[in-house]
């Protein structure tokens, strides 16, 4: 579930069993998905006998079915959000309200329901105190409200009722977050309407913004849902994952915090965002990386930010929580922030030449990044970095990051017009022929008959797949053929995809990306068959996480990803032939 400013998790049962209240990066009020002690909510007959669930069509409004032997209920749950006057506007008025709506279907059902708000990542158990209308739970600098239109009891973990619901009526409940220091109550909310109104919300965005024809579109109408949904409104910014923490490998520490924006996705995002819905999406993701440039360093960007733009993201651990599937530690925040990524040039001016057309006469202050952007570039190509998978050992000579580099050369030089840039041309230029003239000869790796992840390397990495999705080399060249073929050969699995050899788990992103370069080689049939194996692992909502266990074909990793639902637009748009829209 999304408003567009927070996020939550419901598992099959219906349970919630993640929320983030007022931020997708804010400490969770439910959060059993890292600890089943560290808060949730559950909602559900007695005595259940079987489950479906599905989205509302055309939007992230959840319909859960509960058949039983008495009867049949659905539980409706949104995170309740206002449309403004203007298209774009999803989201612009957020109360922070979770609603619940049971309805009777047939029979009568016995239900119960179970409160358990656990603050601060499950760190506070806040005082409930019950009320006539429900419960108001204190703690510090935050409250929730929750209004119920049954008696709650109080209990040791928060509050409970068992109620029946019969064919036709309906029971409402809306979870209310507000800052203790405002005083006032949470905004009570007519469940119902609120309800239809996120849905109607949802379904006025679509007809405004979807307009994606190609193959596969009911895949990529869901993606360009999921990437809305995990689009912070009030500045445009897309967070990576609505989660923290949910592990690459389980029982390991590969447990990263995803709640934030990472500029290595812009032109990827730009472009997925266009393909799926219209011009003004990824123009203003565009505007948010504007404004946040520039930061202390040798670049003027970093290579991640919060959702407001802040700069320090510094990790910290939560050790308190068991974590996924006893897979710790927990964290939150990201260290990478701190990490050098050369690729991060290549990306915002790519973003800007895909937006060149929507940017019109540019600000000054834009023309600054941009040019410092390739200024840096040209000056720092040749460095090791830590590139884009965020390795935290020493600093290689990626390929995928000389790429970039090269991309944001070539994107300055063709806008150097537009820059004001023309003095800058010649060297601009230079260094990008020069970058180029290094990947192809130090990039190529003989024994390995491919191009290696690093210079030097005979490792395959699925990293350098991004050469013919960014136009450094067409996917029919001799050499990238042999790469994709390599690749396929002995990274991928039916289409799924290891970013390198030692790697337990397919990486979705790079499987779409395999999918794009079988494409653009002409290898359609194939392509498509492993377009259609990769999609098959969303879940039954058709939700995307960051990876797939090869062993039991579980998704793993960050949940939902927006970088794998981008993969699936991309690819999707690839199949069908189409070019960027103007």
């Amino acid at each position: 579930l999304s408003d567009c400013q927070s996020a939550a998790l419901l598992g099959m049962d219906g349970s919630v069993e993640w929320l983030c209240f007022p931020r997708f990066d804010s400490p969770s009020v439910f959060g059993k998905i890292l600890d089943p002690e560290a808060g949730s909510w559950t909602l559900g007959p007695v005595d259940p006998q079987d489950t479906a669930r599905d989205y509302l069509a055309d939007s992230l409004v959840l319909r859960t079915e509960h058949s039983t032997a008495t009867g049949i209920v659905e539980v409706l749950d949104a995170l309740v959000f206002e449309t403004g006057s203007r298209d774009h506007d999803i989201g612009m008025r957020v109360p922070h309200v979770l609603a619940r709506l049971v309805r009777g279907l047939s029979g009568t059902v016995e239900m119960e329901t179970r409160v358990e708000p656990r603050l601060e990542y499950g760190y506070i158990k806040p005082r409930v105190d019950i009320t006539g209308r429900g419960f108001v739970a204190r703690a510090g600098a935050v409250t929730l409200d929750l209004n119920s239109d049954v008696p709650l009891e109080a209990s040791a973990f928060g509050a409970s009722a068992r109620f029946t619901v019969s064919a036709g009526e309906e029971v409402g409940f809306s979870l209310g977050y507000r800052p203790t220091h405002e005083g006032l109550e949470a905004e009570a909310v007519h469940v119902p309407s609120a309800v239809m109104d996120t849905v109607e919300g949802w379904r006025s965005w679509v007809g405004m913004h979807s307009r994606y024809e190609g193959a596969f579109a009911e895949d990529v109408r869901r993606s360009s849902l999921v990437l809305q949904g995990l689009t912070y409104q009030p500045s445009g910014a897309l967070v990576a994952a609505a989660t923290t923490s949910l592990p690459e490998r389980i029982g390991g520490e590969w447990n990263w915090d995803y709640r934030f924006t990472w500029l290595r996705d812009a032109s990827l995002t730009l472009n997925a965002r266009w393909v799926a819905t219209c011009p003004h999406e990824p123009w203003r993701f565009f505007q948010w990386i504007e404004n946040t440039g520039t930061c202390p360093g040798p670049s003027p960007l970093q290579i991640m930010y919060d959702v407001e733009g802040r700069v320090d993201l510094t990790e910290h651990t939560l050790d308190h929580l068991q974590g996924f599937a006893s897979s710790r530690p927990v964290r939150i925040g990201n260290d990478a922030w701190t990490q050098s990524q050369l690729d991060v040039a290549g990306e915002v001016l790519d973003a800007a030449y895909l937006m060149r057309g929507q940017l019109g006469e540019i600000s000054a202050s834009t023309r600054t990044l941009l040019i410092q952007l390739a200024d840096d570039a040209a000056a720092r190509w040749s460095e090791p970095d830590a590139g884009m998978w965020e390795s935290r050992d020493i600093p290689r000579h990626y390929v995928s990051s000389k790429v970039m580099s090269w991309v944001g050369l070539d994107r300055a030089v063709k806008m150097a017009g537009m820059l004001g840039a023309e003095d800058r041309v010649t060297g601009w230029s230079a260094a990008r022929d020069a970058v180029r003239e290094a990947i192809l000869s130090d990039g190529w790796n003989e024994s390995a008959g491919a191009y290696g992840g690093a210079f030097g390397s005979d490792h395959l990495d699925a990293s350098v797949l991004l050469m013919p999705l960014v136009g450094f080399l067409p996917a029919n060249d001799e050499r990238m053929l042999a790469t994709i073929h390599a690749i396929d050969e002995h990274l991928g699995e039916g289409g799924l995809v290891r970013r390198w050899a030692t790697e337990p788990n397919a990486f979705i992103i790079c499987s779409y990306w395999l999918v794009q370069c079988l494409a653009l080689a002409g290898e359609t049939e194939l392509a498509t068959e492993y377009f259609a194996n990769i999609t098959a692992h969303a879940n039954d909502l058709g939700l995307l996480a960051e990876m797939v266990d090869l062993s039991t074909r579980d998704l793993l990793g960050n949940t939902p990803q927006a970088f794998s639902h981008i993969g699936l637009i991309n690819a999707a748009w690839t199949l069908s032939g189409g070019a960027l829209p103007e």
